[in-house]
């Protein structure tokens, strides 16, 4: 059986492969369909429009939109709706994600000036040769932490220095998740709920509250196999996929080299989502 991945990260965001290399490295694979989702860019998934044309495997545009939840659920953190079958064309969507950008951009200095008030001195030279042409963010600086060796791998760098509430933690800018699906789908795309299994609610019923507030804004769709997920939690997302008569996508968050315990398709060995997903998808775009 021929497999999908819908959640793939490019060197356009924080991936370590670039567009044409995930489509290369895809079809050597035997996926048969994939998304790359870089996070608040469409550089990446324009880039493997361009080069797909050599290729047998199919492909569905994508992007992941960084989002704030609904003021009803203050507590769940940031969330990442993923839309697919975008128009990446659309200015409405090109002009939020150009500001997420920026954003971005004028994060990383507050960043480092934190570290180097603790006395670890890195430079944006530094970055930039690890980075390479795409875009930087908290990940490449761990890779400079780990590369100088301040920390031993990517999760003390994020549990010591810039994961949340951290000392050299910034806060970045997100839009609401309303907006988030709303751009998405006047973009012509799917807006889907990205790794439910990672986000925080201050009680068990809080998803499926939560999945019922953004239904109710349009949100169309949940990702429910997802390596870091476990087969119950796999079972539950599933069951509320169908209560809520939504779509159920899948992909493993690849980042190449970033994070190498992932592999493209598999995720650590045990995930696989069925191409008839990939059917559904595009019957319902």
């Amino acid at each position: 059986m021929q497999g999908i991945d819908l959640h793939i990260h490019s060197t356009a965001s924080d991936g370590t492969l670039t567009p044409h290399e995930i489509l290369l490295l895809a079809e050597q694979l035997g996926i048969r369909a994939i998304s790359i989702t870089d996070h608040d860019t469409i550089e990446g998934t324009e880039q493997a429009v361009l080069h797909k044309k050599t290729l047998s495997l199919e492909f569905i545009t994508g992007v992941e939109i960084s989002s704030n939840p609904p003021f009803s659920l203050p507590s769940t953190g940031s969330l990442h709706i993923l839309g697919y079958g975008i128009q990446t064309n659309h200015l409405g969507l090109l002009t939020a994600l150009n500001r997420l950008q920026t954003s971005r951009k004028n994060r990383n200095p507050e960043i480092l000036k934190r570290l180097a008030d603790m006395g670890i001195r890195i430079t944006p030279e530094e970055i930039r040769k690890t980075v390479g042409p795409g875009q930087i963010g908290r990940p490449h600086i761990a890779q400079v932490l780990i590369a100088k060796g301040i920390v031993q791998d990517m999760d003390d760098a994020f549990e010591i220095y810039l994961g949340k509430n951290r000392p050299a933690y910034i806060e970045k800018y997100r839009i609401e998740c309303e907006y988030a699906i709303q751009l998405i789908l006047s973009a012509g795309g799917i807006p889907v709920l990205a790794h439910p299994g990672i986000i925080k609610t201050a009680d068990p019923d809080g998803l499926s509250f939560l999945v019922a507030t953004l239904k109710e804004m349009g949100l169309m769709g949940i990702e429910v196999y997802y390596p870091g997920h476990s087969k119950a939690q796999t079972h539950q997302y599933l069951q509320l996929a169908q209560d809520k008569d939504l779509l159920v996508t899948g992909g493993t968050d690849f980042h190449g080299a970033m994070h190498p315990d992932i592999q493209m398709g598999k995720g650590r060995g045990d995930t696989f989502v069925p191409y008839s997903l990939y059917e559904k998808l595009i019957e319902k775009i």
